[in-house]
């Protein structure tokens, strides 16, 4: 499980590592342009009921922490769907699946992963 640590905040944002991956390339691309855009998630299980959104700018600190110490494969279609979700009024939406999935096996990067949904303007 990858965690986010955003700005000055005690409580880290825990996501499964694939999928964290597949975000940080996405954030990374979208800060280093100067564009700032809004991620947002509903509360796994094991939190309290609810949903939580973030606003990502490039003078917010933040870092990204793998507990897998080997780069995860990256899906060219799950970064444009997460691209394109990132470049849209709602951002990106995370789904249950980034907080707890494990890497697909069989090794194809094209394998249903998990996918972040566009959030309706």
């Amino acid at each position: 499980m990858g965690i986010i640590y955003y700005g000055g905040t005690a409580m880290p944002i825990q996501i499964d590592d694939r999928a964290l991956a597949h975000l940080k390339v996405v954030i990374a691309g979208k800060l280093r342009r100067g564009e700032s855009f809004t991620v947002s998630w509903r509360h796994p299980d094991d939190q309290p009921r609810g949903r939580s959104t973030i606003w990502l700018h490039p003078s917010i600190p933040l870092r990204f922490v793998f507990d897998d110490p080997e780069p995860a494969v990256l899906s060219r279609q799950w970064l444009e769907e997460l691209a394109s979700s990132a470049h849209s009024s709602g951002g990106i939406m995370l789904v249950a699946d980034h907080f707890g999935e494990s890497e697909p096996t069989g090794g194809s990067e094209n394998q249903d992963a998990p996918r972040a949904r566009r959030a309706k303007p």
